[in-house]
């Protein structure tokens, strides 16, 4: 791309990195504009990249060799900085919150991935009843829908793993593609209009979960550490490493071993699991395994602008080759029904406080953008221990709904 008639020539990598930060540009300026108080925020970005992938995405590929795996190593990088970010700052306090609330974080998150997973199975009913005569093919698009409405790789990987053709992981691809833009955009809604719908007074529920935060803090004397480097990006690149390597550990789930269905924390999961343990040691003998508050804070809105552009970026070029109403329609509801039964279910069951429900129905969703988006709204980083909480129990389910949609149809 050659821009201002041809005297400043962009190509390949740098037409990349270029368009990068166009996008984040636009996209947190448009995340600024306000409607009674509902914003986009930091998902601002993720619809400007929708629509560059939707407009530029064959301009992209002809500038950029092997343009997929570069917008990956986007997103991936994105997420790793994210989710380990969130980790350290949910560690301190997490142990002791799960401890306390563990039996309702677990129910909550199945609540929330079961009544998803029911919602796909009546979709897949409503398909029969319409005509669809192929419910193996019907299946396979629903478990694509299933994963993308609650935006979930691993999901997609596995349904797609579960099927028996390549032309049935297309479908699966399909159902992906259609469901997740509405999977992010939803959820990222959600946890900002809810409260203003049930007119929360966050200012009294902000106040309540800090000092309820600060009840259970458990001083530690630890003394004078030695810093590995001023900022901790030693300590962070330390556990980024370590939970990849965990993340990539694969559990069979099938009697094929390694070679058929297997389970993975993934690097999400690897990430946020490693910064959990490190965050709440803090140390490991006289070693400061703790970033800075403003590092992690930096890592965090980072991380998450460049996965929202990755991952943005390939879901436009898919939605406008992909998109069916009637798919998207079914994603919508298995993006809408399984929060408001989460929250119904949190409020009135299990008698969660309206922050800690939220943070929770984020990590059920498996939705990494609307916690970003919780963090402002909440104006606290203490919703982030409910996400960790939730979050591993919801993956886990996700990707056995996934497959179960496929394997029993």
């Amino acid at each position: 791309m050659n821009l201002f008639g041809g005297v400043i020539p962009i190509t390949g990598i740098t037409f990349l990195i270029f368009c990068v930060f166009v996008i984040a540009a636009l996209g947190y300026a448009l995340g600024r504009i306000t409607i009674k108080g509902v914003s986009l925020g930091t998902a601002g970005v993720f619809l400007v990249a929708l629509l560059f992938g939707c407009l530029f995405y064959d301009d992209l590929s002809k500038q950029v060799p092997d343009t997929t795996n570069a917008l990956k190593i986007v997103e991936n990088m994105g997420l790793i900085l994210f989710v380990t970010s969130v980790g350290f700052i949910a560690g301190p306090k997490f142990f002791g919150n799960l401890k306390k609330n563990f039996k309702s974080y677990v129910l909550l998150g199945l609540v929330i991935i079961v009544s998803g997973g029911l919602v796909a199975f009546g979709c897949i009913y409503i398909g029969k009843l319409t005509g669809f005569t192929d419910l193996e093919k019907l299946s396979a698009i629903v478990s694509g829908l299933f994963s993308g409405a609650l935006t979930s790789t691993p999901a997609f990987s596995a349904a797609k793993s579960s099927v028996a053709s390549a032309e049935l992981e297309q479908l699966v691809s399909v159902g992906y593609g259609i469901a997740y833009i509405f999977g992010v955009i939803g959820v990222v809604l959600f946890v900002q209009l809810l409260p203003k719908i049930l007119k929360v007074n966050m200012d009294e529920e902000r106040a309540k979960l800090i000092a309820a935060e600060e009840g259970k803090a458990v001083k530690k004397q630890t003394g004078k550490l030695i810093d590995l480097d001023d900022f901790g990006i030693a300590p962070f690149a330390i556990a980024a490493v370590i939970g990849v390597i965990i993340g990539m550990i694969k559990i069979p789930l099938s009697a094929k071993g390694l070679d058929g269905t297997t389970f993975s924390l993934t690097t999400t999961g690897g990430c946020l699991l490693t910064a959990l343990v490190f965050g709440h040691f803090g140390k490991a003998g006289k070693i400061n395994l703790m970033p800075s508050a403003a590092t992690l804070k930096v890592f965090r809105e980072l991380g998450l602008m460049l996965f929202l552009i990755g991952a943005g970026i390939g879901g436009g070029a898919r939605f406008v080759q992909e998109f069916k109403i009637d798919y998207f329609f079914y994603g919508v509801a298995m993006t809408i029904i399984p929060m408001i039964i989460g929250f119904i279910f949190a409020k009135y069951v299990l008698k969660i406080n309206v922050l800690n429900t939220l943070g929770s129905i984020t990590g059920g969703m498996t939705s990494t953008p609307a916690l970003g988006t919780l963090i402002h709204v909440a104006g606290t980083e203490d919703v982030a221990a409910a996400y960790a909480a939730t979050y591993p129990i919801a993956l886990v389910a996700v990707v056995l709904v996934s497959q179960f949609l496929v394997i029993l149809f």
